[in-house]
């Protein structure tokens, strides 16, 4: 077991039977409370109930959270991994965390998502002395899904015995090929620009969001959303600018801003998944404007960078 290296260390689980999870789970969990590390069990309640039985009494040392609610979208999932680090980290030890992601239920669009954000703890995480776990359990999950497991983990735990995964790809690569379709804003979708400041883009996005039946806080936020986004994109742009194009659809506001630059440095793949530390970042804009939409997708393409976030409609209620 590779407890002695430090940094991230992030491996899959694939299970087919309660037999198969706690296989994997309780030697992980009470190797790391024997060493004296935080551990964490983010899955579901019965596989929680299932270590929690197998435990004994080791089980009150355990830190548990129900993974459904651990974090609702991928921004929200790595902002609970760090808030868990930063609260239970001690000085020269490794922590450890069974983290099971939710599968059933999403749409092609959430499932591509969240194997991008799977991939991508590799690079998020990467400085932390974190061992994590994902289990996906083979019962339940689409076949395509337990496949991108070993394309998102460098290796998978099979009880005690870590098998290398061989087809685990790039995070960037892997990232730009789960990418869902582009949206597409239909002809008769409201423009405004090319600007070079967010006022008149702050402006379009608070008449759009108006005009779509948005009110009171969710109408600020919509406006701060597509605000931030924007003032991320506009650093380093010259006179060229901003555009922006927004549309509704079935359940949705969606806002598209595009920046012709040529020159100018592309959007890290994983940009604005982290949460701003104690000093100012560039990317804080754009995880205020992750978090605060359903989703949020950057392109890159010859010159021009687009940027699509979507919002909740008037008529979903959380």
């Amino acid at each position: 077991m590779p407890v002695a290296e430090t940094g991230f260390l992030h491996h899959a689980c694939l299970y087919g039977s309660d037999a198969e999870f706690l296989a994997m789970a309780v030697p992980f969990v009470r190797d790391g409370l024997a060493a004296g590390e935080p551990v964490l069990a983010a899955t579901t309640p019965a596989n929680i109930e299932l270590l929690q039985g197998a435990l004994g009494e080791r089980a009150h040392a355990l830190d548990v959270a129900e993974t459904a609610h651990f974090g609702r979208r991928p921004v929200e999932r790595v902002s609970a991994f760090l808030r868990y680090h930063d609260r239970r980290a001690r000085p020269g030890r490794r922590m450890r965390m069974i983290a099971e992601p939710v599968w059933w239920g999403r749409t092609a669009r959430q499932v591509a998502e969240w194997k991008r954000m799977e991939s991508g703890l590799n690079v998020l995480l990467a400085a932390l002395p974190v061992w994590m776990i994902c289990p996906y359990d083979t019962r339940w999950v689409p076949a395509d899904v337990a496949r991108a497991a070993c394309a998102t983990h460098p290796a998978r735990l099979d009880g005690r015995r870590l098998i290398p995964c061989a087809a685990y790809a790039d995070p960037g690569a892997y990232a730009a090929g789960v990418a869902p379709p582009r949206a597409v804003a239909p002809p008769g979708a409201a423009r405004t620009g090319p600007a070079g400041r967010v006022g008149p883009l702050r402006r379009f996005a608070r008449e759009r969001a108006r005009a779509a039946g948005l009110t009171g806080e969710r109408l600020a936020l919509a406006e701060l959303a597509v605000s931030e986004a924007a003032g991320y994109l506009l650093a380093g742009t010259g006179e060229r600018g901003v555009s922006a194009r927004a549309w509704e659809e079935p359940g949705a506001l969606a806002f598209e801003l595009l920046r012709a630059a040529p020159g100018t440095p592309p959007v890290p793949v994983f940009a604005g998944f982290r949460p701003p530390g104690p000093l100012a970042c560039p990317e804080d804009g754009l995880w205020l404007a992750r978090t605060l939409s359903e989703s949020l997708e950057v392109r890159e393409r010859a010159g021009l960078t687009r940027l699509t976030l979507r919002l909740a409609g008037p008529g979903v209620f959380p």
